[in-house]
């Protein structure tokens, strides 16, 4: 499995990529029909509480690809949440 990780407009600390890799293996070794995990972090204007927002898209063979988006607080809360929702929809798809 690869994972990219793209941060728009800023540059991305060491420990946020090792916290991103750790959760994508996290749901690779749950689902290890992913290919490919694509991150996406972005600061949202206007500066305020709540503004970072993440965007995790997997690929798989089976089920094609999946996505989801959350805003936070911090960009490891929103990844949290999209790691949530992915293993949601990725559990759904699974039961068919």
């Amino acid at each position: 499995m690869t994972t990219k990780i793209q941060a728009i407009h800023f540059d991305i600390s060491e420990a946020l990529t090792a916290f991103i890799n750790k959760k994508a293996d996290r749901i690779a070794r749950r689902y290890p029909d992913i290919t490919t995990t694509d991150v996406t972090l972005k600061v949202v204007k206007p500066e305020t509480a709540m503004n970072k927002e993440a965007l995790v898209r997997v690929t798989t063979p089976a089920h094609g690809e999946m996505v989801a988006t959350k805003v936070a607080d911090t960009f490891e809360e929103a990844i949290d949440l999209c790691i949530d929702a992915l293993d949601h929809q990725l559990e759904k798809q699974k039961g068919k």
